[in-house]
């Protein structure tokens, strides 16, 4: 693997898409409603935001705010019919209300996927048991990413427990990529990039006049310039 790190921005529209791939973006979270944190875009966004950009996207796979998965049927036919359109990498994750992970909503939703790869979102940071979940997700196909800023509070919180599961790659249930994002600053880089892990994501970060305005090319680039 090269040292260059991953850097993936939250892109709600094209616009948004367009500057984030300009700035140095390499993959591009795709996701609405940001006021409930991030739900499955429409098809049709999808589709111009693939028709205008030329790095991996990956879809975002959630109904409603929170962690519950809600009602699994459209989220399934929401996997088909992005599928369909030409998706081919994905970012979901639930929990049930004890913290465990719902390894039936998340089940369901994997095979609809076919082997398509995924991100577990930051459910994780509101497990119960962050270890368990990791374990009990292990071998699901496609799963190849967490992302995470270790804390429900954001990455302040949580950065011992990152660099913690850095030093646990490859074992059982860290094979996973740890992709840091939530209250992710340029000030935490440098121990996060010492710390061995390579991914990192933006969405606030990338939008100086917030989430009412667009992605700011210029404030990617300061994100790429930092990781190079």
């Amino acid at each position: 693997m090269s040292n260059r790190a991953l850097l993936e921005v939250i892109a709600l529209d094209v616009e948004d898409a367009v500057a984030a791939q300009a700035g140095g973006a390499d993959r591009l979270e795709l996701v609405t409603d940001m006021a409930a944190d991030g739900l499955t875009p429409a098809r049709e966004t999808f589709a111009a935001i693939r028709a205008a950009v030329d790095i991996p996207l990956r879809v975002m796979l959630r109904g409603a705010d929170g962690f519950a998965a809600g009602a699994v049927a459209p989220l399934v036919e929401e996997a088909r019919a992005l599928r369909a359109e030409g998706a081919r990498e994905f970012v979901l994750g639930f929990l049930n209300p004890d913290g465990t992970p719902d390894l039936a909503a998340v089940g369901a939703v994997v095979a609809e996927l076919g082997g398509c790869r995924w991100t577990f979102h930051r459910a994780i940071d509101r497990a119960a048991d962050r270890d368990g979940l990791r374990k009990a997700l292990a071998e699901l196909p496609g799963l190849d990413t967490y992302l995470t800023a270790g804390a429900a509070a954001g990455v302040s919180d949580g950065l011992p427990v990152l660099v913690a599961e850095a030093a646990r790659r490859g074992e059982p249930g860290y094979g996973p990529r740890i992709l840091v994002g939530g209250g992710l600053t340029l000030a935490h880089l440098p121990e996060l990039r010492a710390a061995g892990i390579d991914a990192f994501h933006i969405g606030g970060a990338a939008r100086p006049s917030g989430w009412a305005g667009p992605v700011s090319a210029t404030a990617v680039a300061t994100w790429r310039e930092a990781l190079s």
